[in-house]
């Protein structure tokens, strides 16, 4: 297989995947694909691969399933555990790798080469932007689900809070522990054991609060703009919803703020079990015309939401990172009518649209904008070329 050089000019100002190998993950046996500069659609039935493919190459940005799926689940049925291996261009890393060995559970990731100290080291290494049906979910679902998407943004462009977001999750687990402890043996020391997890929590959980708000506040109106540019004629507006009111976003008056109030439900945590105050419990509102879009808006509107949500996602790891991230987009315009996906398609294209790769049932459904994209076909985990929009 020949390759191109992975750094070169062209690719300086987005990230370019040029090669992709897959072995056993889920139904793809075995791929080895050249990757077009400008990307790919990869036409298929539903159950043939698609996603699959999709999910290998977000891999190598999150280290797990964008389904939730555990590692042991996406090994190929009979398979002693799966591999996926890439080259890319125009970001920080050029070579990456990821497995897992069914026996013995290990996952093993390598960056250029080299294994890192921690695997969190390696989260973001290709940058990639997952567009697809389910993120109605961002919108219509739990607030966890909102909580998770900014999670995964701010964590994978900032390596503050993605370290503040681990020692968070580490102090958070530790004090329900003992809450769920203090249920069962109340002694004198129960409330020691709870409290001596309040200072990390507020340490760390300022931190996250405070880039969540502020993210918040800088994306808002661009939010909007973006759901209008889509086709959303009524207002629609995003704010932080959270329960504790520091005086200040500075980092040392939001502890002191959440440090009083997890001192104030320590009371109520006891009795329940459960921490009751901190980042954890926020939530990231969407309203269309004053109500919830949640509750409120139809299937069209969430959707839209949901993919403004995707476009600032995009904006802002190509402003963190100085490179526009792979676009990985999983039949994103069903449900959509053709205005709105051309819209998005513009939008896309003005932000400096990056190296993408469409899947869809059948070639109808590609949009007018991507119709010069190379052309591959999937059935039962095989990809083919076709020869008349030239081969990978």
């Amino acid at each position: 297989m020949k390759h191109r050089d992975p750094s070169s000019a062209r690719d300086a100002a987005r990230v370019v995947l040029t090669t992709l190998a897959l072995r056993d993950f889920r139904n793809l046996a075995r791929l080895d694909l050249e990757i077009p500069d400008a990307g790919a659609v990869v036409i298929g039935e539903n159950g043939q691969g698609k996603t699959n493919l999709l999910e290998a190459i977000y891999y190598l940005h999150l280290l797990r399933s964008v389904r939730g799926a555990r590692d042991v689940d996406i090994v190929r049925f009979g398979a002693p555990g799966f591999h996926i291996a890439a080259r890319a261009g125009g970001g920080a890393h050029h070579e990456l790798s990821a497995g897992f060995e069914r026996q013995g559970r290990r996952k093993r990731v390598k960056v250029d080469g080299a294994e890192p100290p921690r695997l969190s080291d390696a989260l973001g290494a290709l940058p990639c932007v997952l567009f697809s049906p389910a993120d109605v979910d961002l919108v219509a679902g739990a607030p966890s689900s909102r909580r998770r998407y900014l999670d995964i943004l701010l964590a994978l462009s900032s390596r503050p809070y993605l370290a503040a977001l681990q020692r968070y999750r580490a102090a958070l687990a530790q004090r329900n522990a003992a809450l769920r402890d203090a249920l069962r043996n109340t002694g004198g020391r129960a409330e020691q054991r709870v409290a001596v997890w309040e200072a990390p929590l507020a340490e760390h959980g300022a931190v996250l609060w405070r880039e969540r708000v502020r993210w918040t506040e800088r994306a808002a109106d661009r939010f909007a703009a973006l759901c209008a540019a889509i086709g959303e004629q009524a207002p629609v507006t995003m704010r932080y919803a959270t329960a504790l009111e520091p005086a200040s976003t500075e980092v040392e008056e939001v502890v002191r703020t959440l440090t009083r109030a997890l001192e104030q439900k320590r009371g109520l945590d006891m009795r329940r079990g459960l921490t009751h105050a901190g980042p954890h419990r926020d939530d990231l509102t969407l309203t269309l015309d004053g109500r919830e879009l949640r509750a409120f808006g139809s299937a069209g509107q969430q959707r839209t939401a949901a993919i403004a949500l995707r476009l600032l996602e995009a904006e802002t790891l190509h402003h963190r990172l100085g490179a526009a991230p792979l676009f990985l987009l999983d039949d994103p315009f069903a449900e959509l009518d053709a205005r709105r996906s051309s819209r998005i398609l513009e939008l896309l294209a003005a932000q400096g649209m990056g190296q993408t790769l469409l899947t869809v049932p059948r070639e109808s459904d590609i949009p007018p904008a991507l119709t010069e994209l190379a052309r591959w076909h999937i059935a039962a985990g095989v990809i083919s070329h076709d020869d008349a929009r030239g081969a990978a």
